[in-house]
């Protein structure tokens, strides 16, 4: 099944202790190119996460962005600062006995007293925390393949439409390019009598050339050679792998052999139908350009 490069998938979940929110999105690109948003203390992940996508995505510019919370402050330490604590103890005490007050002191005292506590972030078990967010990315990548498969349902379809379209084309040029020749050939007679007169027509060098001229504006390979792309092409949006590069080859192709017939026959029946044929190789170019 054919993939779209445009999708988006979405992913927010309390995973492992974790609230976590990631988001992928991705527009047209020829090769993969990831960029991501993270916050700077979880910046060992990016690559992590690159190579997770870069598994499933073959092409497309990819954007991730992850915020990630430790739920009730789990990613906390609180330590009590002893040293500056004790300071705070003997300086009281030295002055309630200059001072003779009561000495009241409690912890309750000393909790409001400043820099008495540190509190500084916990360190994370870095693959505790990239399997929560593997997880994540998996949920969110699921919603992205899904997108980028129903968009692709859809190109595919259009593109197949435009196949039997230029099919068409193509047999009507195997019908008219013959009367092409045989027109040429009662041309040749009609000419060859009046300039002639009376005199009889050399009928071997009419049909001589009437086969020089059939041998230069015959489409036979060209033809064929057109049915077999329309079939590989068919094929490939039937299968399963990223085809986006190897169809864009094919599309050239198409266009040359179109190219070719265009020069070769002069018929104006057949032109209109090579403008024509060129109009829908171009329209699948175009939806080829979004196909992963």
């Amino acid at each position: 099944m054919i993939r779209s490069m445009t999708g988006y998938g979405r992913c927010q979940s309390v995973i492992g202790g974790y609230d976590i929110l990631l988001e992928i999105r991705s527009v047209n690109h020829r090769f993969f190119d990831f960029t991501a948003k993270i916050p700077r203390s979880y910046g060992y992940l990016e690559d992590k996460l690159k190579s997770f996508f870069q598994g499933s995505i073959s092409r497309g510019k990819v954007e991730v962005s992850l915020s990630i919370y430790s739920v009730g402050g789990a990613d906390a330490v609180i330590e009590v600062n002893e040293s500056i604590a004790e300071g705070y103890v003997n300086a009281l005490r030295n002055a309630n006995k200059k001072l003779m007050l009561n000495d009241d002191l409690s912890l309750s005292n000393l909790m409001r007293l400043p820099d008495v506590f540190n509190i500084r972030k916990a360190i994370d078990d870095e693959e505790t925390v990239w399997e929560c967010v593997r997880t994540a990315a998996q949920t969110a990548l699921n919603d992205f393949i899904a997108m980028r498969e129903n968009e692709g349902r859809r190109m595919a379809a259009d593109v197949c439409e435009k196949l039997d379209n230029i099919e068409k084309m193509v047999a009507m040029v195997e019908t008219e390019s013959p009367k092409i020749t045989e027109a040429y050939r009662t041309r040749l007679t009609e000419r060859m009598k009046e300039i002639l007169g009376n005199t009889s027509v050399d009928e071997q060098r009419i049909v001589s050339e009437a086969a020089i001229f059939s041998e230069k504006t015959a489409v036979d390979e060209e033809t064929v050679r057109l049915k077999s792309h329309i079939s590989q092409c068919r094929e490939m949006l039937s299968g399963d792998n990223a085809i986006g590069r190897k169809l864009d080859f094919l599309i050239q192709e198409f266009n040359r052999e179109a190219n070719t017939i265009g020069s070769k026959c002069q018929g104006l029946e057949i032109t209109k139908t090579v403008i024509e044929m060129k109009s829908e190789i171009e329209k699948i170019r175009e939806q080829i350009q979004n196909i992963e």
